[in-house]
């Protein structure tokens, strides 16, 4: 990534769910864009083709969880969102904000709370995650969770990015 790329997400409009000392997960990654795309048009294409493992990762996830009084999530489907307004849900998530530079999305439960914001901002795409626990339910849960978000978030990037180069090669 270019020198002065963070530099330039840094500009976007990233929300996050409280204070970054109040948080007990925060992990942002970013990619250049090699063509123009809002946050809402990176999603879909960054789960059109769902990673290798994924579903099986949320049905392992929704059978352990819901032995605690977890509500299943299911995962998050392929198909194409061409709209979404605030209150709207995309899978498991609730829309809180959508622009044409920003998707920020929200899941709250009593174990604890995650924010996900996308961000599309002079050529640099990014994705953020904040989470705040409630409970030891959901400190334990955290800890396979943190090194495989960072990882799935990562390899979604890069698939984007490379769909994203194959394409404008192709025109």
């Amino acid at each position: 990534m270019p020198p002065n790329a963070f530099a330039r997400a840094a500009t976007a409009r990233i929300q996050i769910l409280a204070p970054a000392a109040e948080l007990d997960f925060l992990d942002t990654q970013s990619i250049v864009l090699p063509v123009p795309l809002t946050p809402l048009e990176a999603w879909t294409l960054m789960h059109a083709r769902p990673l290798p493992g994924l579903k099986l990762a949320f049905w392992l996830r929704d059978t352990i969880s819901a032995c605690f009084g977890v509500k299943r999530i299911g995962g998050i489907t392929s198909k194409p969102h061409t709209g979404v307004q605030p209150g709207d849900k995309l899978d498991f998530f609730l829309v809180e904000a959508v622009s044409d530079t920003v998707l920020t999305l929200t899941v709250r439960d009593r174990h604890l709370d995650v924010m996900t914001c996308i961000t599309s901002s002079a050529g640099v795409l990014s994705v953020t995650s904040s989470v705040k626990t409630r409970n030891r339910f959901g400190r334990a849960y955290m800890i396979p969770v943190r090194p495989a978000h960072k990882l799935i978030v990562a390899l979604s990037l890069k698939r984007l990015k490379q769909a994203l180069e194959q394409r404008r090669a192709a025109v």
